[in-house]
């Protein structure tokens, strides 16, 4: 793999206190292109602008996907991948859904060590830091008939950060629009899925909202996801999360809170949920928790749920299960604990920079 160091890096320019999410980069990147009908050899090079033509399928059609992931250091000031395998094998769900050709394992895996080892100083060992890792794929061939491209391009970006949502999680129960319809590319983490959410997600944040509760397209009487995040209700001693389908995307750390759930003796229900079933439940009492997960947020509880004008408040609990499982999620990630279910890797180079 050929890596062009950069000869002035921002490092020491960068205000690690003040890191706005996603808006301040590492200095290199990834960058391999797909041509001919196959991949070519992959390169890192210092962060910067790429040169794409104006008629660049991507730019018309949004035939792209992508991944969020991260990586932690730890005390012995080794960088750590969480679950890299699932998030490889996702990308490749989500590149076949939109015909896009299939990233090979060697490409995605050493160009994520080779990129980390490079940049690992801009992967703090701080409290709250980490290093959020963006793999995207999108169309370059030119042209404006709409069909799947011929020549694509893979890059891995990366940016320091700390926390994705600050202070309270207030959401509105959305009836309108919809994140994804059903046969859709709702389980596949296309751009565009992310593009629709847009306008309605401004719609609540002005009425002081900071997310939505999607809900299924066809009735709009079942809990899908609850912005970027798949959502969790905890029932007296148990968990409930929406089950997946082609609408909802598969959260890798959904998973992960599925198995240290159970673990921890906790029972987890996957089912259609209702909204007029969360609606009495926090009414009644019978629901005392409700939280969010995903790559970002990790666990992000919630603290309110508007249905129709109506504003429903989650009480604070002493026993919380978010709390007490996104310690435990932590914990591995960073290293702080034993690490029983294999998911966190080292990066570790291969390539000998002279």
């Amino acid at each position: 793999m050929k890596i062009t160091k950069t000869s002035i890096s921002r490092l020491k320019s960068t205000d690690f206190s003040n890191l706005p999410f996603g808006t301040v980069f590492s200095d290199h990147m990834l960058i391999c292109n797909f041509k001919d009908g196959k991949w070519g050899a992959a390169e890192v090079l210092p962060y910067g602008p790429i040169s794409i033509s104006p008629g660049s399928k991507v730019l018309h059609y949004g035939q792209s996907v992508f991944e969020g992931m991260k990586a932690f250091k730890n005390s012995n000031n080794e960088v750590l991948l969480f679950r890299k395998e699932e998030n490889y094998k996702r990308i490749n769900r989500s590149a076949v859904r939109l015909s896009i050709p299939e990233i090979p394992e060697d490409i995605f895996m050493n160009g994520l060590d080779e990129l980390l080892s490079l940049d690992n100083e801009w992967c703090k060992a701080d409290e709250g830091y980490s290093l959020y890792i963006r793999p995207f794929i999108f169309a370059s061939s030119e042209g404006v008939k709409a069909s799947a491209s011929e020549e694509y391009t893979f890059m891995i970006i990366t940016s320091p950060s700390t926390k994705y949502y600050a202070g309270e999680m207030n959401v509105v129960v959305e009836e309108h629009f919809t994140r994804a319809p059903k046969g859709g590319v709702g389980s596949a983490k296309a751009a565009g899925n992310y593009a629709a959410s847009f306008y309605p997600t401004k719609q609540a944040n002005a009425k002081g909202f900071q997310q939505l509760i999607w809900t299924d397209s066809i009735e709009h009487k079942y809990i899908e996801e609850s912005g970027t995040m798949n959502i969790w209700f905890r029932v007296g001693d148990k968990l409930v999360t929406p089950e997946l389908s082609d609408s909802i995307l598969g959260g890798i750390t959904r998973e992960s809170i599925i198995t240290l759930a159970k673990n921890n003796g906790i029972k987890v229900e996957q089912r259609k949920i209702l909204v007029s079933e969360v609606v009495e439940g926090i009414k009644s009492g019978i629901i005392i928790e409700v939280f969010g997960t995903g790559t970002a947020v990790t666990v992000n509880p919630i603290n309110s749920i508007t249905f129709r004008d109506e504003k429903l408040v989650i009480p604070t609990i002493e026993s919380s299960y978010a709390i007490k499982l996104k310690q435990e999620l932590q914990g591995i990630q960073k290293g702080k604990l034993e690490d029983k279910l294999g998911w966190t890797s080292k990066v570790v180079s291969k390539v000998s920079l002279s």
